[in-house]
This record gives C-alpha cells, structure tokens and sequence, in this order.
C-alpha cells in the first residue's frame, strides 16, 4: 500500500473509533433519560391517583363555597 493509502486508512479508523465511542455514550444517555422518564411517568400516575382520591373524599359544597372573607 502506498503510504497516502495508508494514512487515509488510518484516518478512517480514527473516525470510526471515535464514532462508536459517541454512539455509545449517547446510548448511554438515553438509556439513563428513558428511566428517568419511566420514573416521572411513574410519579404523575400516582399524584393524579392521589388528586381523584382526595377529590371524592371532599364534600361537594366545600368546592362551591364563597371563601370567608365575602
């Protein structure tokens, strides 16, 4: 091989090296943003489980009542 042949080969598996090094870290990322999107989900399921909860456990008047101070 010539040596421009060569060093052009050399380039390209530098690229590619560092091209699987920045696949796997945004892999990486993503599979830490998707648990952590997993675990939000998660959450707001429960707070809103928690808010129908409370809502039924309310008398319906206390809703529709003026505040004290009218």
């Amino acid at each position: 091989m010539s040596e421009e042949l060569t060093q052009r080969v050399a380039e390209l598996e530098m690229r590619l090296a560092f091209q699987d090094d920045t696949i796997e870290a945004l892999n990486d990322a993503l599979t830490a943003q998707q648990a952590t999107i997993t675990k939000l989900e998660h959450s707001v399921a429960l707070l809103a489980q928690r808010q129908k909860e409370l809502a039924t456990q309310m008398p319906a008047d206390a809703v529709d009542a003026p505040p004290p101070h009218y």
